[in-house]
């Protein structure tokens, strides 16, 4: 979770949707026997201006990552305090679905730590998406507000449970102390009341619980589960709720509570090897891999040296691990992974000094644009469809250029197809001079973007005028 310099203090001294009653999933089938060729992380960087938000990179060997988006966020939230942190990726049982669930808090928003502990955000913040490129809003769940003196919902994660036929999330709230609390769920919308999932002894707190399903089991175990709690314990079980065990921590390699936080546990897709990450938050070095052969035996877990993983540009912090088929780590890769050149400014063809930009979620034209990142846009396949292109913010990822009414504004993507079609446009030979570029609706294919009285519009072109409106040159 990142409590930064006041986790040790922490741990030694404390040791949206309505929550509902949420029934079993209807039957489906077994999630297709996809083959997985590499891997996806989701995670926050940091208390920067940006850093408190959902970044993604890929893998294809599971210990050598590649920042997407130009080590920028691909999501950005809207929601709650405006900032997430501690991402979990979950798979639906189908395999046909996933949700990305996220701490709601910016610390860079000025707030303290103190605050953050006891009178923070009761909610985690969920998208959901279909194919892992294109996400919905995010929304806020209420998951913790039923917990008498809850301070904070923090560090969510989802494990499902084949027996009951739907989810187990949980995550760490703060009342006298940090305790890990479940709830159940079948669509991260509706949940049941919140119930203590795990309390350490006496005043020791507990947090940041990950929950790694064994095929086959290991060491007699079907689930692993590593813990911060004032160690990163790990501990076996057959079910996810009871029956736990305790089987050490990793003490003995040298890794405290007080050094590392934030376990990914993880399976490589190709070989009977699994993968510990911890975040060595302590020294602000971002994430360390473990890797063993029995995750239930504390004794097979070695730490990897420098040289044998790489991170990538961004510090990882406090993340999770999804194994990817070959298919989607193409689709990520086509969806954010060119961003790292494609950042354009969209120059006016009859006003040269100006430029698109957003302003206080409007779009328009203007002279010397500041701060810069305002008139800085990628053009990215179209969200209606991959010929076409959308318009899509560098600094509000997520958010594209979209017309309502014939007129435009800066949106969060809702995952729509209304609103996949509004931001998606035919880049043509602009209408003013072909060596430029006009912007055709995709869904009103008779009008065309084009600024008027400096305001962006979408308008039938009739006349010389306004062919130079439509008309722009892409610089960098």
């Amino acid at each position: 979770m990142s409590y930064q310099p006041r986790r040790r203090e922490l741990l030694a001294a404390i040791g949206g949707a309505v929550v509902t009653a949420a029934v079993g999933l209807p039957a489906r089938p077994a999630a297709a026997a996809d083959v997985y060729t590499a891997y996806l992380m989701a995670h926050f960087t940091g208390e920067s201006a940006t850093g408190e938000q959902m970044y993604f990179a890929t893998s294809t060997d599971g210990l050598h990552w590649t920042d997407l988006n130009g080590s920028q966020p691909v999501l950005l939230s809207s929601v709650g305090e405006k900032g997430v942190r501690d991402p979990a990726l979950v798979r639906s049982p189908a395999g046909d679905r996933f949700y990305l669930i996220a701490t709601d808090l910016r610390i860079a928003s000025g707030k303290g730590w103190d605050v953050a502990q006891h009178s923070g955000s009761t909610s985690l913040v969920v998208w959901e998406s279909t194919n892992l490129t294109t996400w919905s809003a995010p929304r806020l769940v209420n998951v913790a507000g039923a917990i008498s003196g809850a301070g904070c919902a923090w560090a969510p994660e989802a494990v499902y449970d084949p027996a009951a036929g739907n989810y187990v999330v949980y995550w760490a709230t703060i009342t006298d102390k940090a305790r890990i609390y479940y709830s159940r769920t079948t669509d991260f919308r509706t949940f049941t009341s919140p119930q203590v999932y795990i309390d350490r002894p006496g005043t020791q707190g507990i947090i940041d619980t990950q929950i790694l399903e064994i095929a086959g089991s290991a060491g007699g175990y079907r689930y692993v589960r590593a813990s911060g709690d004032g160690q990163i314990t790990i501990e076996g079980s057959n079910q996810i709720v009871g029956g736990w065990t305790r089987l050490g921590d990793l003490s003995g390699l040298g890794l405290t509570g007080a050094q590392v936080e934030g376990p990914i546990l993880h399976k490589f897709n190709d070989r009977n090897e699994w993968g510990l990450w911890v975040d060595q938050y302590s020294s602000g070095r971002g994430y360390l891999p473990l890797t063993t052969t029995n995750p239930a035996s504390l004794s097979a877990y070695r730490i990897r040296g420098t040289s044998e993983y790489a991170l990538g540009a961004s510090r990882k912090r406090h993340g999770t691990i999804l194994p990817i088929t070959q298919a989607q780590y193409t689709a990520l890769h086509g969806r954010w992974a060119t961003f790292t050149t494609g950042v354009n400014r969209i120059q006016s063809y009859n006003f040269t000094d100006r430029y698109v930009r957003h302003s206080n979620l409007d779009a328009r034209i203007d002279a010397g644009v500041s701060p810069l990142a305002d008139s800085q846009w990628r053009l990215v396949p179209g969200l209606a469809g991959a010929s076409g292109v959308s318009i899509e913010s560098t600094n509000f990822p997520g958010y594209y250029l979209r017309h309502s009414n014939f007129d435009f504004a800066l949106a969060p993507n809702d995952g729509s197809t209304a609103f996949a079609a509004d931001a998606t446009f035919t880049r043509v030979a602009g209408l003013a001079d072909s060596s430029a570029v006009s912007f055709r609706s995709y869904n009103n294919p008779t009008r065309y973007l084009r600024h008027y009285n400096y305001l962006l519009r979408l308008d039938e072109i009739t006349t010389a005028t306004g062919r130079a409106d439509a008309t722009f040159r892409l610089t960098s």
